[in-house]
């Protein structure tokens, strides 16, 4: 049953009609407004018939749902279905902008332009096929081009759903009816030969529709002209296509290798996913000088490659999700982050931290622009699709001084060899930038074990919990790696990330100590009996063993032992400049910090910890400077201005440290109970500070305090005995701030007390 024109304005189930916008053999399209949810709808009116009865209609709805979980930014998405007065209709997202067929009508589209489209038509594509879903009649009449520049395609499934009309008005002539029989469906002149000859049609039957799509983007024609269907549909099975450069010389060979890759008759030679499709037509990206922009649109013209300046420093910049998919983020940043792990333990290279790295991601700043600010002499990029237990990756090396690419892979295979990939991509690199591997490194990037998809997809998971830094992100975390660990017993990085996980809910305060730090030991001292070679599980036990046992050397043979494994560790390069301010060592202290800064340049904690480090060593403005220039790129980083504010107390601007721990306090940067308490105490403001150490002492009972902090407010006030009580809490407890006591110029009142030096002595500090 058609709506009849005196429809528009009334209202089909919560939808109201505006327009009519198009007719086909999937039937008529109305524009609607969905009056519940107050948007705009496509509402395609099905044909009269197309569903005979109520079991049709319930098979229809089912198979609707199944097409509405295809959630992707290329694809059109299916919201509703429903029945009104004998009227049949389909809800789907309303697509504002052209068909590709009206934009075809001008001619062929510049090779950049094309790539671009493809690229998007291919991930809509890879995310459908996914999901199981093919869609058995794409063409240029079915994607559409918003105005932001981004293709869609329509009607994803509806094919195999509705046997369309024929003769129906669709624009695309006599020849090329949708339908020939019961079984095949589709648009003639992009259909593939086995779905003309009926036989069971898959994802390659979409590729070949992709081909001649591409083929009609580059050349203004289709691949057979032939103007009866009896003539096309023997072309079509039996004639080779003309190679597109015929009709357009100008076209990169490379491109037209991929446009017949796509349209071979036979389906085993095709690609085999639209995902393949999609890497080859990346890969074009960077080896074309026409060629759209890489998976970041940086503004670079393709250069040829010069002779290669040496290669001493790199990042890994954010790798590109190509699921389009927010739920595959954790997948994606987890590979950056491996990959950018396995490189660094190459010593004769500098490898950015994923910290600074990952401030880049989703950005369109030059490589240039990036290099600089990273200072690295090149990048590596690229992209990571997964589909079920297959995982692609792609990647290239950039020289940042020329803009060469000096290298370009990709590599696919399963989940359970993840890990050999990883390796297998850092060595290639190695390779090209002429890095001499010493045995030990060779050794170590050799070294990979299968490990199951669902285990690393809870490790992967774990990680990117942790590095939200939050409280949330931490108990996350300790429930992926022990998802890991319960899956695989052996799975050693699950292990270093539980003890990672309890040693920060530990020096953030929110464990007590005696729960958190025996918890983060027993899972590092695991993860090396199952690996020794585990850079991060040394760093972390050596923490534990400084910060919570005061077992010294211990401390510093492990944090020797993680940076000879990977020199470029950030994290054991700070948490051992930590180590070294403990031990009153305060010029190898900032040079191990600033060696931490190197790797991890845009580190907002490794930055103030500079700073941090200069305090200790009582170099005061240099101190400041380095605060000021943190908060220059961020005013809101609470660390940065809790620890000037340690600055000024030192300095006798009491009141100035009181403005900067309240805004540390304010930003999440400051503990309130120690340090503003102690600044108003060495104010003279003796009621505040009195009212805070009341505050601090009742909440003991309830959540996580610091005992140090107590000590500090006590000594601000220059109570001693009782500023010496808390000190002698913190060494039950084995507070982590503790550690810190023998350097901690604000217990200098303290250092010629007996009871003091008795503390130091109990806690083995080495002799000054």
């Amino acid at each position: 049953m058609q709506v009849p024109n005196e429809m528009i304005g009334q209202t089909l189930g919560r939808y109201r009609v505006i327009e009519k916008v198009g007719a086909g053999g999937m039937g008529e399209v109305y524009r609607a407004h969905d009056e519940r949810l107050d948007r705009d709808v496509a509402l395609k009116v099905l044909p009269a018939g197309a569903l005979a009865n109520e079991a049709a209609r319930k098979r229809f709805r089912k198979e609707a749902l199944a097409l509405s979980k295809l959630n992707h930014p290329n694809i059109q998405t299916v919201h509703d279905f429903d029945t009104q007065g004998g009227v049949d209709f389909l809800v789907t997202e309303y697509v504002a902008g052209a068909s590709l067929d009206d934009k075809l009508a001008a001619g062929a589209l510049r090779e950049k332009e094309l790539i671009h489209l493809g690229r998007q038509l291919a991930d809509g594509l890879a995310a459908a096929h996914a999901k199981q879903v093919v869609h058995r009649d794409l063409k240029p009449g079915n994607l559409r081009l918003t105005p932001d520049g981004r293709l869609k395609i329509l009607d994803f499934g509806l094919a195999k759903l509705l046997k369309p009309r024929e003769g129906a008005a669709g624009g695309e002539g006599p020849t090329e009816s949708a339908s020939l029989t019961q079984a095949v469906v589709g648009t003639l002149p992009y259909m593939s030969p086995e779905q003309l000859q009926g036989e069971e049609v898959d994802a390659r039957t979409d590729i070949y529709a992709a081909g001649v799509v591409l083929y009609e983007m580059a050349t203004g024609r289709r691949p057979f002209q032939e103007r009866t269907s009896t003539a096309l549909v023997g072309a079509i099975l039996h004639t080779p296509p003309s190679p597109p450069r015929q009709l357009k010389p100008g076209l990169s060979p490379r491109l037209e290798d991929i446009i017949l890759k796509c349209l071979d008759k036979e389906p085993g030679r095709r690609y085999q996913s639209a995902a393949d499709l999609r890497v080859d037509l990346e890969r074009l990206t960077v080896s074309t000088s026409g060629a759209a922009a890489a998976p970041r649109p940086r503004a670079r013209p393709a250069r040829r490659r010069k002779k290669a300046r040496i290669i001493r420093s790199l990042a890994v910049l954010p790798l590109e999700n190509l699921s389009r998919d927010p739920e595959e983020e954790y997948f994606v940043d987890g590979m950056t982050e491996a990959l950018t792990t396995t490189l660094a333990k190459i010593g004769g290279l500098r490898v950015i931290s994923r910290t600074s790295a990952m401030r880049y991601k989703g950005t369109d700043k030059p490589l240039a622009e990036i290099a600089g600010e990273l200072d690295v002499d090149a990048v590596v990029e690229g992209s990571v699709l997964r589909v079920g237990d297959r995982v692609r990756i792609t990647a290239q090396l950039i020289q940042a001084a020329t803009d060469a690419h000096l290298w370009a892979e990709s590599y696919d295979r399963e989940l359970s060899n993840v890990l050999a990939l990883h390796s297998q991509v850092a060595q290639a690199i190695a390779k090209e930038v002429q890095v001499m591997l010493t045995p030990r490194e060779q050794a170590q990037l050799a070294r990979s074990r299968p490990i199951a998809p669902e285990v690393h997809e809870a490790y992967l998971k774990g990680r990117f919990c942790l590095n939200k830094r939050t409280t949330e992100g931490f108990q996350k975390a300790l429930e992926y790696f022990q998802q890991a660990i319960d899956k695989d017993p052996t799975c050693a990085p699950a292990y270093a990330g539980l003890a990672d996980s309890y040693a920060m809910l530990g020096s953030y305060v929110l464990l007590p100590p005696k729960e958190a730090y025996p918890r983060a030991k027993a899972a590092a001292r695991k993860a090396l009996e199952i690996d020794d070679t585990l850079a991060e599980a040394h760093t972390s036990l050596a923490g534990l063993k400084g910060d919570y046992d005061w077992d010294w050397v211990g401390a510093e043979e492990g944090f020797q032992r993680a940076l000879e494994l990977n020199p470029n560790y950030a994290n054991a390069h700070h948490w051992y400049a930590q180590f070294l301010v403990m031990m009153g060592r305060f010029d190898d202290a900032i040079a191990e910090m600033n060696k931490a800064k190197e790797l991890d340049p845009l580190s907002p904690r490794i930055n103030t910890d500079v700073g941090f480090a200069y305090y200790y060593a009582r170099r005061f403005d240099e101190a400041i400077a380095q605060y000021r220039k943190v908060l220059e790129l961020d005013p809101t980083f609470g660390p940065a201005h809790a620890e000037l504010g340690r600055v000024y107390e030192e300095m006798g601007k009491y009141e100035e440290a009181i403005a900067e721990r309240q805004k540390g306090i304010e930003y999440g940067g400051g503990r309130p109970e120690a340090e503003l308490g102690h600044a108003y105490a060495l104010a003279g403001r003796r009621e505040e500070a009195l009212k805070i150490l009341e505050e601090a002492t009742a909440g003991r009972g309830k959540q996580v305090v610091s005992a140090t902090g107590i000590a500090l407010i006590y000594a601000g006030l220059r109570e001693k005995e009782q500023a010496l009580d808390w000190l002698e809490k913190a060494y039950a407890e084995h507070d982590y701030w503790l550690a810190f006591v023998k350097v901690e110029p604000r217990f200098a009142l303290l250092h010629d007390h007996p009871r003091f030096q008795d503390l130091l002595r109990r806690m083995n500090y080495p002799p000054a």
